[in-house]
Protein backbone atom coordinates (compact mmCIF):
# COMPACT_ATOMS: atom_id res chain seq x y z
CA UNK A 1 0.00 0.00 0.00
CA UNK A 2 1.37 3.45 -0.92
CA UNK A 3 1.49 6.26 1.58
CA UNK A 4 -0.08 9.54 0.47
CA UNK A 5 1.91 12.64 1.36
CA UNK A 6 0.25 15.88 2.20
CA UNK A 7 1.96 18.31 -0.21
CA UNK A 8 1.28 21.47 1.74
CA UNK A 9 1.64 20.79 5.44
CA UNK A 10 4.74 21.75 7.40
CA UNK A 11 6.65 23.14 4.44
CA UNK A 12 9.88 25.10 4.82
CA UNK A 13 12.02 26.76 2.17
CA UNK A 14 15.75 26.37 1.47
CA UNK A 15 17.54 29.24 -0.31
CA UNK A 16 20.77 28.67 -2.20
CA UNK A 17 22.71 31.29 -4.16
CA UNK A 18 24.95 29.78 -6.85
CA UNK A 19 24.95 26.51 -4.90
CA UNK A 20 25.83 28.08 -1.52
CA UNK A 21 23.12 27.60 1.09
CA UNK A 22 21.80 30.63 2.96
CA UNK A 23 19.70 28.35 5.14
CA UNK A 24 16.10 27.41 5.67
CA UNK A 25 13.20 29.83 5.91
CA UNK A 26 9.71 29.16 7.22
CA UNK A 27 7.95 31.74 5.03
CA UNK A 28 8.18 32.62 1.35
CA UNK A 29 6.01 35.05 -0.59
CA UNK A 30 6.19 36.83 -3.91
CA UNK A 31 6.90 33.95 -6.30
CA UNK A 32 4.87 35.54 -9.07
CA UNK A 33 5.00 36.75 -12.65
CA UNK A 34 2.68 39.07 -14.54
CA UNK A 35 2.47 39.50 -18.29
CA UNK A 36 1.68 43.05 -19.43
CA UNK A 37 -0.90 43.11 -22.22
CA UNK A 38 -1.26 45.79 -24.86
CA UNK A 39 -4.64 46.15 -26.51
CA UNK A 40 -4.77 47.01 -30.21
CA UNK A 41 -7.96 47.84 -32.02
CA UNK A 42 -8.05 46.77 -35.65
CA UNK A 43 -9.65 49.21 -38.07
CA UNK A 44 -12.89 47.90 -39.54
CA UNK A 45 -13.17 45.07 -36.99
CA UNK A 46 -15.35 46.54 -34.25
CA UNK A 47 -16.07 43.23 -32.55
CA UNK A 48 -12.51 42.30 -31.67
CA UNK A 49 -9.55 43.80 -29.79
CA UNK A 50 -6.10 42.20 -30.11
CA UNK A 51 -4.51 41.25 -26.76
CA UNK A 52 -0.72 41.33 -27.28
CA UNK A 53 1.78 40.31 -24.59
CA UNK A 54 4.51 42.92 -24.19
CA UNK A 55 6.70 42.21 -21.14
CA UNK A 56 6.88 39.93 -18.13
CA UNK A 57 7.26 41.46 -14.67
CA UNK A 58 8.49 39.49 -11.64
CA UNK A 59 7.72 40.54 -8.10
CA UNK A 60 10.31 40.56 -5.36
CA UNK A 61 10.51 37.46 -3.19
CA UNK A 62 10.37 37.81 0.60
CA UNK A 63 11.72 35.04 2.83
CA UNK A 64 11.16 35.04 6.60
CA UNK A 65 12.57 32.99 9.46
CA UNK A 66 13.60 33.19 13.09
CA UNK A 67 17.10 34.61 13.57
CA UNK A 68 19.74 31.86 13.72
CA UNK A 69 23.42 31.27 12.97
CA UNK A 70 22.74 31.30 9.19
CA UNK A 71 21.87 34.99 9.44
CA UNK A 72 25.61 35.70 9.15
CA UNK A 73 25.63 34.14 5.66
CA UNK A 74 22.79 36.42 4.57
CA UNK A 75 24.65 39.44 5.95
CA UNK A 76 27.82 38.42 4.09
CA UNK A 77 25.87 38.15 0.82
CA UNK A 78 24.28 41.57 1.30
CA UNK A 79 27.65 43.11 2.23
CA UNK A 80 29.21 41.71 -0.95
CA UNK A 81 27.02 44.07 -3.00
CA UNK A 82 29.18 46.99 -1.79
CA UNK A 83 32.18 45.56 -3.67
CA UNK A 84 30.33 45.21 -6.96
CA UNK A 85 27.03 43.82 -8.10
CA UNK A 86 27.13 40.23 -9.24
CA UNK A 87 23.81 38.71 -10.24
CA UNK A 88 23.93 35.00 -9.37
CA UNK A 89 21.27 32.35 -9.83
CA UNK A 90 19.20 31.28 -6.83
CA UNK A 91 17.21 28.18 -5.99
CA UNK A 92 14.27 28.12 -3.63
CA UNK A 93 13.17 24.63 -2.63
CA UNK A 94 9.95 23.89 -0.78
CA UNK A 95 10.62 20.92 1.50
CA UNK A 96 8.46 18.80 3.77
CA UNK A 97 9.36 18.25 7.42
CA UNK A 98 11.16 15.01 6.45
CA UNK A 99 13.33 16.92 3.92
CA UNK A 100 11.64 15.58 0.79
CA UNK A 101 11.16 18.00 -2.09
CA UNK A 102 7.71 19.48 -2.81
CA UNK A 103 8.70 22.05 -5.47
CA UNK A 104 11.70 24.02 -6.73
CA UNK A 105 12.05 27.44 -8.33
CA UNK A 106 15.17 28.77 -10.02
CA UNK A 107 15.58 32.55 -10.08
CA UNK A 108 17.78 34.35 -12.60
CA UNK A 109 20.01 37.33 -11.80
CA UNK A 110 19.14 37.73 -8.13
CA UNK A 111 20.17 40.71 -6.06
CA UNK A 112 19.34 41.48 -2.43
CA UNK A 113 16.88 44.33 -2.04
CA UNK A 114 16.52 44.53 1.73
CA UNK A 115 17.08 42.74 4.99
CA UNK A 116 15.06 43.49 8.10
CA UNK A 117 16.16 42.22 11.46
CA UNK A 118 14.15 41.68 14.61
CA UNK A 119 12.56 44.33 16.74
CA UNK A 120 14.11 43.77 20.13
CA UNK A 121 11.55 45.04 22.61
CA UNK A 122 11.51 43.49 26.08
CA UNK A 123 7.93 44.68 26.70
CA UNK A 124 6.57 42.49 23.86
CA UNK A 125 8.22 39.09 23.84
CA UNK A 126 8.09 37.43 20.44
CA UNK A 127 10.29 35.28 18.25
CA UNK A 128 13.15 37.35 16.80
CA UNK A 129 12.67 37.11 13.04
CA UNK A 130 14.43 38.35 9.94
CA UNK A 131 13.07 39.12 6.48
CA UNK A 132 15.18 38.90 3.33
CA UNK A 133 13.83 40.45 0.13
CA UNK A 134 15.40 39.63 -3.22
CA UNK A 135 14.74 40.82 -6.77
CA UNK A 136 15.21 38.66 -9.86
CA UNK A 137 14.84 38.74 -13.64
CA UNK A 138 12.81 35.59 -14.15
CA UNK A 139 12.56 31.89 -13.53
CA UNK A 140 14.86 29.19 -14.87
CA UNK A 141 13.51 26.10 -16.57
Amino acid sequence: MTTKRDPGSTVFFRLTIDGESLGNFNGCEGLAAQVDIEQREEGGNNGYVWQLPSRVRHSNVRLTRPINKETAQVMAWISSVATGIRRPTAQIEALRADGSLVARWGLLDVVPVSWTGPTLDPSSPAVATEVLEIAHHGFTG
